[in-house]
């Protein structure tokens, strides 16, 4: 009876620490064991800990599982773990997005990672904006592991804008990360799933975002991303041939 006390305070002190940190990073991952050790090592070093990992298991059948434990069970970062069958990237993020309760959220890749003081830099920039309705959130930079900028920086005057606007009014090449409100992310419906189909491009949840908010750039690197030969981003033509329906969606939706 003791033990089982001992085991229940436990879990409730474990889940109190869960629910009270400023942002969760989640990340979807597939058979990433091999990789995912870049993003753990990335997380203990931040400057600031006021953060939760979230790892969206999408029916991986290798030892994502006891690899996670292990951290866990080391106790240096706050974890939290999700199992789910295989439905894809947005499968992932669907689960992250119904699971979040923490006041921001940013994705990392399984196969990326992030600089030592990502997390401060955002919660700094995080508090010009946090009080201001307009903002779904902030949009950074993404660096390769040399350092170097993924295409081309944010504008430096500007102050508020669309993810559509970076790239279609503002001229800004490259990948970047997105920092949302998970309040503003929760309004919004959950990528479809299409049976016998595992992606839906993500582009299509910003885009309905950009409809009705702003981002504050931020000329600074919050990822570290390395394109895998098994990621999506190196397998787009692929991805396109496999899941027909899920591309036919977002082609029926672009921006406008």
């Amino acid at each position: 009876m003791f033990c089982i006390y001992l085991l229940n305070v436990s879990y409730l002190l474990r889940r109190q620490k869960l629910n009270h940190e400023k942002i969760t990073i989640f990340t979807p991952s597939y058979n990433r064991a091999y990789c995912l050790h870049q993003c753990y090592d990335s997380f203990v070093r931040q400057t600031n800990q006021d953060f939760l990992w979230l790892i969206i298991d999408d029916g991986s059948t290798d030892n994502t599982k006891e690899l996670v434990q292990g951290w866990i069970d080391e106790d240096k970062i706050a974890i939290q773990y999700h199992y789910q069958e295989n439905l894809g990237m947005h499968g992932g993020h669907n689960a992250a997005y119904r699971l979040i309760e923490t006041e921001l959220n940013v994705c990392i890749d399984s196969d990326d990672f992030m600089p030592d003081d990502a997390v401060e830099v955002i919660l700094n920039h995080w508090q010009h904006i946090e009080h201001k309705a307009e903002y779904a959130g902030l949009v950074g930079l993404d660096a390769d592991k040399n350092g170097s900028i993924i295409g081309t920086k944010i504008p430096d005057n500007i102050s508020a804008t669309t993810l559509y606007d970076i790239y279609n009014k503002h001229g800004v090449l490259g990948d970047k990360k997105l920092v949302y409100k998970t309040e503003v992310v929760k309004k919004y419906p959950s990528y479809p799933i299409f049976e016998g189909e595992r992606f839906v491009p993500l582009g299509y949840l910003y885009q309905l975002i950009d409809q009705d908010y702003v981002l504050y750039p931020v000329n600074q690197v919050f990822c570290i991303v390395e394109y895998m030969a098994d990621g999506s981003s190196m397998n787009i033509l692929k991805q396109y041939r496999n899941h027909p329906k899920g591309f036919a969606f977002r082609e029926n939706r672009e921006w406008h």
